[in-house]
């Protein structure tokens, strides 16, 4: 047996946003709009699908994202944007579930 956490309680809304990369985190920019955010900023959640000035953008769940310097801890962490479209740990910033590392893919699963 396998352990996947994918889909998992997902929710997802529609934002517009241009020039957004697909498995980034993003933050609000405006009223029903998003954008990348910078090294250090709290993120609302990660771009599934982006399509034009229109995408998809997962706020609930548990999902993948790449992370930068020191693997995040297992279970409860702050994380807050890495400025490359990927989180990393912060003393100020999201709260999530932290339910796989994976540290050869520098991968972090979390829950929204």
């Amino acid at each position: 047996m396998s352990i996947s956490f994918e889909g998992v309680g997902q929710v997802c809304a529609t934002f517009w946003g241009e020039g957004l990369t697909e498995g980034h985190v993003v933050k609000i920019t405006d009223n029903g709009t998003v954008g990348p955010c910078a090294a250090g900023e709290a993120f609302c959640g990660v771009v599934l699908r982006a399509a034009g000035d229109a995408c998809a953008v997962q706020v609930g769940g548990f999902v993948t994202v790449d992370y930068s310097g020191d693997a995040p801890a297992l279970g409860r962490v702050c994380l807050a944007a890495d400025g490359n479209g990927g989180v990393k740990s912060a003393g100020d910033g999201v709260a999530c579930l932290a339910a796989d590392v994976d540290t050869t893919a520098k991968t972090v699963t979390i829950l929204l």
